[in-house]
């Protein structure tokens, strides 16, 4: 059960968040437990979904966005988000229990992907402060500066609702998916 209240329906959701969650159940077919959640907010709903609607227009492909999320979800052991983006990435982006392994190891079957989800998990661990060697591995692999910046802007997303549903313990309402324990 969640730690913070989930409204259980749009209808129920604060008045000036009814909008945009209903524009997510059009675009999705449904509204996640998550958006709801941050829907107790508008502020952080807008907020959320601004960024978010942002990426969909991003030079960084879908298909790496979701990497990077099943990545930063392993990283910060939320299994929430390795739940819906193990999902996502199964039915949206098309990856394969191989890619998502290999995404949740902080790496990739794909060359250059690969380098984007490492330099993405390095930004998780080092709290954003990469070494100038793993900034240049990401421009070598043939990141340009604005790919490097939408891979720093979906770290930060996730990280976001990485929070929000640990803070709040959201109920997960995907096929679960649990973090690795963390070796001693």
């Amino acid at each position: 059960m969640s730690r913070i209240h989930t409204p259980a329906s749009i209808d129920t959701s604060p008045l000036a968040s009814r909008a945009q969650l209903s524009a997510v159940e059009k675009s999705l077919g449904s509204v996640p437990n998550l958006f709801r959640l941050v829907g107790n907010s508008p502020a952080a709903l807008k907020g959320y979904l601004g960024l978010s609607g942002a990426l969909s227009g991003a030079k960084l492909d879908a298909k790496t966005q979701e990497r990077i999320a099943l990545a930063v979800a392993e990283i910060d052991r939320c299994d929430y988000c390795l739940s819906a983006h193990t999902y996502l990435g199964r039915n949206l982006a098309k990856l394969d229990d191989t890619e998502i392994t290999a995404n949740r190891n902080g790496a990739s079957t794909d060359r250059k992907a690969s380098a984007a989800v490492r330099f993405a998990a390095q930004i998780v661990k080092a709290r954003g402060h990469v070494t100038n060697e793993e900034l240049a591995a990401v421009t070598a692999a043939g990141f340009s500066d604005a790919e490097i910046v939408e891979i720093v802007l979906t770290v930060v997303l996730n990280t976001f609702t990485n929070y929000v549903n640990e803070v709040a313990k959201t109920e997960i309402d995907f096929p679960v998916v649990s973090a690795r324990p963390v070796a001693a």
